[in-house]
């Protein structure tokens, strides 16, 4: 695979996971009382812990498009 189809991978998936993760915020702060009425209807959690849980899988979800998509990406075009 050359350098140029490396790259345009890894920055495609980077934007399809960077649009994931907007919706997933949107919903978040748009849709929280739904997201919270479905949630409970599978799981006995509280507001807090649903929260902390986004919160977390936020955080962990953009830290992995990072390291696993914009730092290769970086690693390639600083290659060339």
């Amino acid at each position: 695979m050359s350098a140029n189809k490396l790259l345009e991978f890894l920055l495609w998936s980077a934007a399809i996971n960077y649009s994931i993760l907007l919706l997933w915020v949107g919903m978040y702060l748009f849709a929280h009382e739904w997201m919270y009425r479905l949630h409970t209807r599978w799981f006995a959690i509280s507001r807090e812990a649903f929260d902390m849980l986004n919160y977390g899988g936020i955080g962990l979800y953009k830290l992995g498009n990072i390291l696993f998509f914009l730092v290769p990406a970086l690693a390639v075009v600083l290659s060339r």
